[in-house]
């Protein structure tokens, strides 16, 4: 009988320990956020989309609005095209700007939109006109590594 409760407290706790590590891959695999509620999708047009996933974050004054559904190639237009779902509480007018930014300095990227004064909302299938892409760590450098040595070279 004492060997049977034993044996019945560990399974609890290996359980608990199994579903901890569940929801902690969840978690870090940035699909916790299971919603039933209902989205509707918008596109935005980059040059340059980074390091930005499916399944990105997309915020507003840093509340998660949505989700970057996918990213593809426009070979018409030669531009990264990234869709995203919005969830159908927010409501954002037609002007709003859309910018691919980064959480920390080496963090994931994220789409962060900017609110504009249209009295038009986006509606299902529309198109971001303003956008902003990545800013790219290595040509940050190489344009500071390339004006000092513009600017070297000016003073012999």
């Amino acid at each position: 009988m004492q060997r049977s409760t034993l044996d019945l407290w560990v399974g609890l706790f290996v359980c608990a320990g199994i579903g901890a590590l569940v929801i902690l891959a969840l978690k870090v695999g940035n699909t916790s956020g299971f919603s039933a509620a209902a989205t509707y999708q918008i596109s935005a047009n980059f040059d340059n989309i980074g390091g930005l996933k499916p399944r990105a974050p997309v915020k507003s004054s840093g509340v998660v609005v949505g989700r970057v559904t996918e990213a593809t190639f426009d070979d018409t237009k030669f531009v990264a095209k990234v869709t995203m779902t919005i969830d159908q509480r927010y409501k954002f007018p037609k002007d709003t700007t859309a910018s691919i930014l980064t959480a920390g300095l080496l963090g994931e990227q994220y789409i962060g939109l900017v609110a504009g004064g249209d009295p038009a909302n986006l509606a299902q299938g529309d198109t971001l006109k303003l956008t902003q892409s990545a800013v790219v760590l290595e040509n940050l450098i190489s344009q500071f590594l390339y004006s000092k040595a513009a600017e070297g070279d000016s003073k012999k």
